[in-house]
C-alpha cells in the first residue's frame, strides 16, 4: 500500500466508525445502569429519517441535527414508559420497537414523499458541515487521516470523553453506577431507580439519535430504508467487549470501522461480492464468539477456586 492509499483507508476508518461509535456509547450508558440497549438500532433509524425530513423542510441543518436528537430520545423514552411504567419484558420490547422502526421509518417516508426507499428526489436535505483541524491539517498523512471529516466525527471522540467523565466522576454517574450494580442496594440509600433508567434511555436515545443524524446528513445527505444496517447491533457489541466503559467501546467501534472500511476497498477486488459485504458482520459474531469464550473461561475458573 502506498502513502496515499494508506490515508485514504485511515480516513475511511474514521468516517465509518462515527455511527458505531455513537451507537456503543448509547449501549455502554445502559449497561453502565444495568440495562440491555439492542435498540441503539431504532434510536439511529428514526434519527436518520427525522432529520432528513425536518432539515429538507426548514432549510437548515442545525434544526434537522436536533429534531435527530429529539427522535432518539423520543425512542428510547419509549423503552422507558413501556419497561419500567407498563412492566414488559425489557427484551420484546426492544425487539418490537426495532421491527416497528423498520416498517414505521418506511411508512412515514412514503406519507409524506410518496417514496419507499430514498428521499432523495422528494427531500433536499442539508449537510452537516466538515471541519479542517488547524495545525494537524498541515502535517503529511496523519492530517489527511484526521483532518476534513465531518463534525460529528470529531463529535464522536469527545463525546466518548464526555460520557467517560460524566459516568465515572459525576455524582449522577456514580448513581447510575451504583443502579446497574445493585438496584435494590441504590434504592435503599435512596437513589431512585426509575429516574436512573429514564436518565440512562434518555442520554442513550440521544447519542443514538446524532448517529442516526450523521448517517443521513453526513455520511449521506438522504434517508434509505434500513440505511442503519445492523450498525446499532455492531455498537451493542462494541460496548459488551468493554463492560460499558465510553473510551474502551470507541476503540472497539473504530476496530469494527477497520473490518467496515476493509470491506469497502475490497469491493474494488474481484472477491465475491456477498462476502465482502458480510465482512463487517463475521467480524462481529467471531468477535461475539470470543468474548463470550473468554466470560465462561473466567467463571470456570472462579467455581474451581
Amino acid at each position: 500500500m502506498n502513502v496515499r492509499m494508506i490515508t485514504s483507508f485511515g480516513f475511511q476508518v474514521l468516517r465509518l466508525s462515527t455511527p458505531l461509535i455513537f451507537a456503543a456509547l448509547s449501549a455502554a450508558v445502559c449497561e453502565k445502569a444495568g440495562l440491555f440497549n439492542m435498540a441503539a438500532e431504532s434510536m439511529m433509524l428514526w434519527g436518520a429519517l427525522i432529520g432528513v425530513i425536518v432539515s429538507g423542510m426548514t432549510k437548515s441543518a442545525l434544526v434537522g441535527f436536533l429534531a435527530a436528537m429529539a427522535a432518539g430520545v423520543i425512542t428510547g423514552i419509549l423503552i422507558w414508559i413501556a419497561t419500567v411504567k407498563g412492566k414488559a419484558d425489557l427484551m420484546l420490547a426492544q425487539i418490537a420497537i426495532n421491527l416497528a422502526s423498520v416498517g414505521g421509518t418506511v411508512f412515514l417516508l412514503f406519507a409524506l414523499t410518496g417514496e419507499k426507499s430514498n428521499s432523495a428526489v422528494a427531500i433536499k436535505s442539508l449537510a452537516l458541515p466538515k471541519v479542517p483541524i488547524p495545525l494537524i491539517s498541515g502535517i503529511p498523512v496523519v492530517g489527511k487521516i484526521v483532518s476534513g471529516h465531518n463534525i460529528l466525527t470529531l463529535g464522536a471522540i469527545v463525546a466518548a470523553i464526555i460520557l467517560n467523565i460524566f459516568i465515572f466522576k459525576s455524582k449522577t454517574g456514580h448513581h447510575i453506577r451504583a443502579v446497574g450494580e445493585n438496584p435494590n442496594a441504590a434504592e435503599s440509600v435512596g437513589i431512585s431507580v426509575p429516574k436512573v433508567y429514564f436518565l440512562a434511555w434518555t442520554i442513550a436515545g440521544l447519542l443514538g439519535g446524532i448517529g442516526g443524524a450523521f448517517m443521513s446528513m453526513g455520511y449521506l445527505t438522504s434517508f434509505t430504508k434500513n440505511m442503519v444496517a445492523g450498525r446499532g447491533y455492531i455498537g451493542l457489541c462494541a460496548s459488551s467487549m468493554v463492560g460499558g466503559n465510553p473510551i474502551g467501546a470507541m476503540f472497539c467501534a473504530l476496530i469494527f470501522g477497520v473490518a467496515d472500511a476493509a470491506s469497502n476497498q475490497l469491493q474494488l477486488t474481484s472477491a465475491p461480492s456477498d462476502l465482502v459485504l458480510m465482512m463487517p458482520y463475521i467480524v462481529t459474531i467471531v468477535v461475539l464468539v470470543l468474548l463470550s469464550v473468554a466470560k465462561y473461561g473466567r467463571a470456570h475458573r472462579k467455581m474451581k477456586r
